[in-house]
């Protein structure tokens, strides 16, 4: 580890007693031999398996800390310094660098060779934040210097490492607080070229042993721009060594009426460094808080501070918070928190959660990764990316601080508008008279949770601190987001975005809401450069699809794109969204890629589209044509090249497989089957035996039909035509990747183009993209009224309950109320899309009531075959369009 750069007196480190830390556990002597042979086989697994990281010159001359030792000296004299070399208790002077020393002292030159194993996380967090910087220099936010033609995505062949950060700003500074040896900011260069990206590097570190091995190093290396200062953390300023030009400093006077959150830097002070990282040393300050909040007033405002640690919390601490950035993995449990705080105490390595919370409480956090180290016995750690607890300009108004985090966070067509102006004596009042004043229904929660978090001195939570305002804060502890655990339900989606396109006609002033589903359809609409389009689903894991997906179009090349959209895997997913796509997404969305990266990279596994929910329809169809024997021919009927082949494939081979009264009855009308696999709801299921009761009722003499019966004919109603009509080795990607389990470069849905992606890549192409994760009436009751020009609300109102007897004499029920919040929501004139499995829809009517003109633009009959078809997906029995032709009388009332 690292030697922390804190002084706090006359305290020292200890040698190690494994005994005693096992004993402090109640284990017995059996078990503690046990462990301790365990341990020194895990040493020598360390020392036999870690590369030096050191490098001598090429004529083997000016080694680093006088030789580098072998990996069984390294090992031998590791165990020693650890568990057996008794340590001076004060030294010379009593403080802190004196035990450091006494601990450091006799194995610096070691210290890389035997840290690799145990010290996991660092390269991960070195790549977070040269992605992060990569982006602000391209952007040029802070003044940084920008790229020429680069603008943070990797293109002309350009790799991270080639980045020189030259442009016509200035170069970012970078801090390693407790830096030790200097092995991360070496290793930095694996992402950015040291020398040139910063304009200086400082190693600030409190042992003299270790800060003479970096200097070696450097010396090695030739990179000038880096200086090592063997200090007290606390002490360090960087105007002690930077000069203070224009622009380098802030000079502005804090206002003393204000609370912490608009306080400034005092006058003359350096406008601080772009980077602060690190690796592995908070958890050895004794002093951290005064350490930390030395790190606050050193960190510009537009910078970057990134932990890598250990850790043992509890999700009793944490799970009331909304501002950690995700909890995903952060528990760890009742006997992991006593073991490794016991085991790493008796070397005053401190695993209490204090010093994480505290780091989190004075930073807004960016991202951040909960992970374990399974090499050495499930060692936790984390890796924390944080800012500036302010997102925004501390001399704005009270009015334009409202202003902008209702841009950031809620429909506000709006994004980071400029904030301008000084502080009034007032600011506190002025901000509660500047919230009350604005109609509270147009604000969303997320606005409220923000003051909620402002008011109680608490950092916001990371969406508002993410690089772009895609995705708007939700609850995800709340059970109507916890319901899915974890899943989408579709990897793809199932509405036909070439027939959407026909009928919608879009242009660049409409405002379009639109469920999200697994977001082709929302990268449909964007392609045609609307005005606006509002993503919204309950489901936060169909949400996290949308944003990798924009995330891949705004930092990768097409090649990269197609391979984990198209064929659903890539076997460098992972290294992707660290080093490119983490500065584009939510903590949260990054998070949850960052656990499920297997989807893209196990070789074993099937890829993306064996995922979600839906694959358990996707799976069963394999199951059934393996069963009976018709794998062959559904290979077949994928490398057919005309229809009539593709339709003598099918109706031979495929057909009486699938769609018989055996299969049927066992699995497809079962509810779980429907429910888990296709999603489709109870009263959706009702509305299809509505309407086959209907049709078989006009036969005379015919039974009753059976439930059973209503789903084998909608299915077969649904798929011969498609199978009649649509090519799908050409032109029905929808069914292709059900079968094939990708797409191929011949058949793929139109946002997997390359013409398609030069439209998405290009910049600004989703400034008008917002994300919701909450219900569609949650969120239109927040739009200002007339906003919208178009809602796509696929076929989400089949999932209603007809109304009862006394909801409509009283004129209530809940698709009433959605279809009012659309009237009040859309323009005159305005669309509302929607597709249903019922032929006539009841609620239909209940649109008309409420201000609508209703046109059904596609329709399957039943008994009449393949000309039913009405898309390439058919999976619906029509398809309506329902125009606004007036508004309620309430709200023009209300106007």
């Amino acid at each position: 580890m690292a030697s922390p750069s804190g002084n706090i007196g006359n305290i020292s480190l200890p040698s190690i007693s494994v005994t005693r830390t096992l004993a402090d556990l109640n284990l017995n002597t059996t078990t503690t031999k046990s462990i301790i042979i365990t341990s020194v086989a895990v040493l020598a697994f360390l020392a036999a398996t870690s590369n030096y990281s050191r490098k001598t010159t090429k004529d083997g001359g000016d080694n680093e800390h006088d030789s580098n030792p072998s990996p069984l000296k390294s090992l031998l004299l590791f165990c020693y310094s650890c568990f057996l070399k008794p340590h001076a208790t004060a030294g010379t002077t009593g403080t802190q660098q004196d035990a450091l020393e006494s601990f450091y002292g006799s194995q610096a030159g070691i210290y890389d060779a035997t840290r690799g194993t145990l010290l996991k996380g660092r390269e991960d967090m070195l790549a977070l934040v040269a992605s992060q910087l990569r982006y602000k220099v391209g952007a040029g936010l802070g003044g940084l210097g920008t790229e020429d033609g680069l603008e943070g995505r990797q293109r002309n062949g350009k790799t991270p490492g080639t980045v020189t950060g030259t442009g016509t700003g200035r170069k970012p500074i970078w801090v390693d607080v407790g830096g030790g040896t200097g092995w991360n900011i070496e290793a930095m260069a694996k992402f950015v070229d040291v020398s040139e990206f910063f304009k200086t590097v400082y190693l600030v570190d409190f042992s003299p042993s270790l800060c003479e091995v970096a200097r070696k190093r450097f010396a090695r290396l030739g990179w000038e721009n880096v200086r090592v200062v063997c200090t007290d953390a606390r002490k360090f300023r960087l105007e002690d060594y930077e000069d203070v030009g224009k622009g380098d400093f802030v000079s502005e006077l804090p206002s003393p009426s204000l609370s912490s959150w608009w306080e400034e830097t005092k006058p003359g002070r350096h406008a601080g460094a772009e980077l602060i990282t690190m690796s592995y040393s908070l958890s050895m300050m004794p002093d951290f808080f005064s350490i930390i909040d030395s790190l606050e007033s050193l960190l510009a405002p537009h910078g970057l501070i990134a932990v890598v640690d250990f850790y043992a919390q509890s999700k009793v601490d944490f799970n009331f918070r909304n501002y950690t950035g995700g909890l995903v993995n952060r528990h760890v449990g009742y006997f992991g928190r006593n073991f490794w705080r016991s085991w790493f105490d008796a070397d005053r390595v401190s695993l209490e959660p204090a010093r994480r919370d505290y780091l989190e409480y004075r930073f807004g956090t960016v991202l951040t990764i909960n992970a374990r180290n399974y090499t050495l016995g499930v060692i936790p750690y984390y890796i924390w990316l944080g800012c500036p607890k302010k997102p925004f300009s501390t001399s704005s108004l009270p009015h334009e601080i409202v202003e902008h985090i209702d841009a950031i966070a809620t429909e506000s067509p709006r994004s980071s508008p400029r904030l301008v102006g000084k502080h009034s004596s007032s600011a506190t009042n002025a901000l509660v008279f500047a919230v009350d004043r604005t109609a509270p229904e147009m604000r969303s929660k997320a606005f409220k949770t923000a003051l909620e978090n402002i008011s109680a001195n608490l950092p916001l939570p990371s969406f508002f601190y993410q690089n772009h305002h895609w995705r708007i804060y939700y609850d995800d502890q709340l059970p109507k987001h916890t319901q899915f655990n974890d899943e989408y339900i579709y990897a793809f989606t199932w509405e036909d975005s070439r027939v959407d396109k026909e009928i919608l006609n879009l242009g660049p002033d409409d405002v379009i809401l639109a469920i999200t589903s697994a977001g082709d359809n929302i990268l449909s609409y964007l392609m045609q450069s609307p005005a606006r389009v509002h993503a919204i689903d309950l489901n936060p894991a169909q949400n996290h699809l949308l944003e990798l997906k924009v995330a891949c179009f705004t930092a990768l090349d097409y090649t990269d794109v197609w391979k984990i959209f198209g064929e659903g895997k890539h076997p460098n997913f992972r290294s992707l969204l660290i080093s490119h796509l983490s500065p584009h997404l939510s903590g949260r969305a990054f998070q949850y890629w960052l656990s499920n990266a297997h989807i893209f990279t196990n070789p074993a596994g099937r890829g993306l589209y064996d995922t979600g929910g839906s694959r358990y329809a996707i799976r069963f169809f394999r199951w059934i044509s393996t069963l009976f024997c018709c794998r062959s021919a559904v290979r077949r009927l994928l490398s057919t090249s005309t229809l009539e082949e593709q339709r003598s494939i099918y109706h031979t081979k495929i057909r009486p497989c699938l769609l018989n009264r055996f299969v049927n009855g066992l699995v497809l009308s079962s509810d779980a089957f429907l429910w888990s696999a296709l999603g489709v709801p109870k009263n959706q299921v009702a509305m299809i035996e509505a309407d086959y009761h209907r049709s078989a009722s006009s036969t005379p003499g015919k039974e009753k039909p059976t439930r059973a019966e209503a789903i084998l004919h909608y299915t077969t109603s649904t798929l011969d035509p498609v199978l009649s009509t649509s090519h799908l080795a050409s032109d029905n990607p929808y069914y292709l990747v059900c079968l094939l389990g990708q797409y191929t470069r011949q058949c793929h849905p139109e946002y997997l183009s390359a013409a398609a992606h030069s439209i998405l890549s290009a910049p600004g192409a989703f400034d008008g993209l917002r994300i919701h994760t909450d219900e569609i009436q949650e969120v239109l009751a927040r739009f200002q009224p007339g906003t919208l020009t178009v809602a796509v609300v696929m076929d989400s109102m089949d999932w209603f309950d007809p109304p009862s007897l006394e909801e409509e004499r009283e004129g209530k029920g809940k698709a009433r109320e959605q279809a009012r919040r659309l009237n009040r929501a859309l323009k005159v004139g305005g669309k509302v899309l929607l597709r249903s499995a019922g032929v006539e829809p009841w609620y239909v009517r209940v649109f008309v009531e409420e201000g609508f003109g209703a046109r059904r633009v596609g329709c399957r009959e039943s008994g009449r075959g393949y000309k039913e078809c009405i898309d390439r997906v058919n999976m619906y029995a029509s398809c309506w369009v329902l125009e606004k032709i007036e508004d309620l009388e309430e709200l023009v009332d209300l106007a």
